[in-house]
């Protein structure tokens, strides 16, 4: 952990050295202008500012309780990295305010300077405030570490121990009348949800691509929830923490969610605990009280001609009665909140927000820990260490955790608690084993080689390419006789052309560009026969969607560029319907045809980390429809994965040489 906040701070700082004002609001790391609208004297004599940004600027943000940040001026001559800031950290957070708490005993000149009307910015401020790294995090999955370690004589021991594999999971025995809420769910989901029910110690949902994991979670929850009163539910992202609380809520079940939503919907907003404690019957109250408080703190800093004893006398009473009032509304604000979580059923927040202050002191029976596979280990420590029995979702045989250190990662930081319980308890896990996304020759490599060769594809999917949504994909006129026939899984190999790859020292990225065109002449081609390229033939039926993957930044600005040379794909791609990012971009989403280029060609047979197999998997199974992959099997094959994939496209016959095909006749497709 050490090693990764060294790097991780490393990178912050690169990152945001030269990032412009407009480019730190974008990703949320920045407010700006923001006026000063109340000064104090904190714990230390330290001053305490209150910070409002303009009505009207509705970013999102990442600012939290408990994140460091430093006060900035934009006016000249305070500019640049070694501009003067006021360090602090934020200890409220209200829409468009904000409370810092410095370190500082008296505020600097510029401070005062920057935050009168004569500034440069819309409001007149030149003051901004800027997250700095991130010691949050970091803190908190240091102390949840260190609590697991010395964890002795209590759950928390016994839960550890579980997990890692020196003491038995234990289930009960499963009861006729376990499940109450009716559902659609499958067989191997149904046995999921009662291997949750029944669990006593630790269960893992284990879910394939495709396989309704989301689906399958949200019921479990719902089962869970007849029989305890709360409980805590959990993701490393705020993308997968948004889904959950959106399927939850469509559910009917009473759940908030912690922390800033990261999609802006009603739905989302109005599970937040800003709008539950809006909503309480003593909100009005409070704002009342708010509104007086500042009445009589803009009183007591009224000009006045004669400032004798009496005036004096009455603005400390005015700034007393403020003060006063001020606590008042805190205080009210503080039994508002713990009166909204004490009736809720389900928490939502990511793994770091499970120590939010405002659900420090509570416990659950049963913590859930969505796409688990993905969380680093002392992170998925901050909610177990609150619950009694814990969940975890999610499949290792797709992307792994992100770590910035590689030497972290060599000394085990990216093994995942998942990982490890699976393997050391594989009775604690029911796999979902229908899959609902992909034609079954998509999924059949990815079946055999990471989950056993137990996936089934759906009656709904089995059958599903790309003819059944348009019959005319399989139109002796519209493919080129020497291109497979319209197959689901398709690889054009291309040994033998010459196409080698460019390496990019100063990005430290690989680029293709022969094998960029190649792919994308294939793509106009499959498009280019039909009158509206992606247009649905039924009324019903949604508009086709394609995604092109590559490994390498190089390969996707240089695919980015060439798109815009066809009309075909340059159209689909300003109607989004056509995307272009790498494997993790495409995580958790899919596509009716993805593209892979594959990109690496060189004679050493270099690959490099293309060789991490489950972004393969991950890339490949977001395909509905079709998969078309093109790459040098002279350089791929020198590694078992890519020998045993081409073996799979030749058996379902999409084997293909590229140095086979007229590229002429390629081509004028695309005219």
């Amino acid at each position: 952990m050490q090693l990764e906040q060294q790097e991780d701070q490393a990178q912050f700082k690169l990152k945001n050295a030269s990032a412009s004002i407009k480019e730190r609001r974008r990703r949320g790391l920045t407010w700006y202008p923001v006026t000063i609208t109340q000064e104090d004297i904190g714990f230390g004599g330290k001053v305490v500012l209150e910070l409002e940004r303009p009505a009207h600027r509705q970013d999102l943000h990442l600012f939290q309780v408990g994140a460091a940040a430093a006060l900035f001026s934009s006016a000249p001559g305070y500019s640049g990295p070694d501009r003067p800031v006021v360090s602090g950290v934020v200890t409220r957070v209200r829409r468009n305010k904000l409370v810092l708490a410095t370190t500082k005993e008296a505020l600097p000149d510029w401070v005062r300077d920057g935050s009168t009307l004569n500034g440069s910015s819309p409001n007149g401020s030149t003051l901004g405030i800027d997250l700095t790294f991130d010691e949050v995090s970091y803190r908190e999955m240091n102390q949840a570490l260190s609590a697991v370690m010395a964890a002795h004589g209590n759950r928390l021991a016994e839960l550890r121990d579980v997990l890692l594999g020196a003491r038995q999971a234990t289930f009960r025995e499963p009861q006729a009348d376990d499940l109450f809420y009716p559902s659609a769910l499958n067989d191997s989901q149904l046995a999921a949800v009662r291997h949750v029910v029944t669990a006593q110690d630790v269960a893992i949902i284990h879910g394939p691509p495709g396989t309704g994991k989301t689906t399958t979670l949200v019921q479990a929850i719902l089962e869970t929830i007849r029989r305890e009163r709360r409980v805590l539910v959990c993701a490393p992202s705020n993308t997968a923490v948004d889904l959950l609380t959106e399927k939850l809520a469509e559910r009917g079940v009473n759940v908030i969610r912690l922390g800033n939503p990261s999609r802006v919907s009603d739905l989302l907003l109005q599970h937040t605990l800003d709008a539950g404690v809006m909503a309480h019957a003593s909100y009005a109250k409070m704002h009342a009280m708010r509104q007086t408080a500042e009445q009589h703190r803009e009183a007591a800093s009224e000009r006045v001609r004669n400032f004798g004893f009496e005036e004096r006398q009455r603005r400390q009473w005015l700034k007393d009665e403020a003060r006063t009032l001020r606590q008042a509304a805190d205080d009210l604000e503080r039994f508002m909140t713990e009166d909204v979580l004490e009736s809720v059923q389900v928490i939502t927040c990511t793994l770091v927000g499970a120590s939010h202050r405002q659900i420090r002191h509570l416990s659950f029976e049963t913590v859930f820990i969505d796409e688990a596979a993905q969380a680093l280990e002392p992170g998925c420590w901050i909610p177990i260490a609150k619950g009694q029995r814990l969940v975890l979702a999610g499949d290792h045989h797709q992307l792994p955790p992100t770590v910035k250190s590689e030497k972290a990662a060599r000394e085990g930081l990216r093994e995942t608690l998942f990982e490890k319980c699976i393997q050391r308890q594989p009775h604690t896990a029911r796999m979902l084993k229908v899959q609902y996304r992909m034609h079954a020759h998509i999924m059949g490599f990815s079946s055999e080689k990471f989950y056993g060769g137990q996936l089934v594809a759906h009656a709904s999917v089995r059958d599903a390419d790309l003819a059944a949504y348009d019959p005319r994909f399989n139109s002796p006129r519209f493919n080129d006789p020497r291109l497979s026939p319209d197959l689901p899984v398709e690889f054009i190999d291309t040994a033998g052309c010459g196409y080698q790859e460019l390496a990019i020292p100063e990005s430290r990225s690989t680029a293709n560009p022969e094998e960029a065109l190649l792919l994308l002449e294939r793509l106009a081609q499959l498009l280019g026969q039909l009158s509206e390229p992606g247009e649905p033939t039924e009324p019903d039926q949604r508009p086709l969607t394609i995604g092109v993957i590559a490994p390498y930044r190089a390969q996707i600005n240089y695919l980015k560029d060439a798109i815009e040379d066809s009309a075909v794909l340059n159209d689909l791609l300003l109607q989004r319907r056509l995307s272009v990012g790498t494997v993790d971009s495409f995580q958790g989403q899919e596509r009716d045809i993805i593209a892979i280029t594959l990109t690496r060609s060189n004679t050493q047979g270099e690959i490099g980390f293309l060789s991490d197999i489950r972004r393969m998997n991950v890339g490949m199974t977001r395909a509905r429809r079709k998969l078309l992959l093109v790459g040098d099997s002279s350089t791929l094959c020198r590694h078992p994965f890519f020998g045993e994939l081409l073996a799979y496209v030749k058996g379902v016959g999409g084997y293909r040489m590229a140095l086979e095909l007229s590229r002429e006749k390629i081509a004028a497709h695309t005219q």
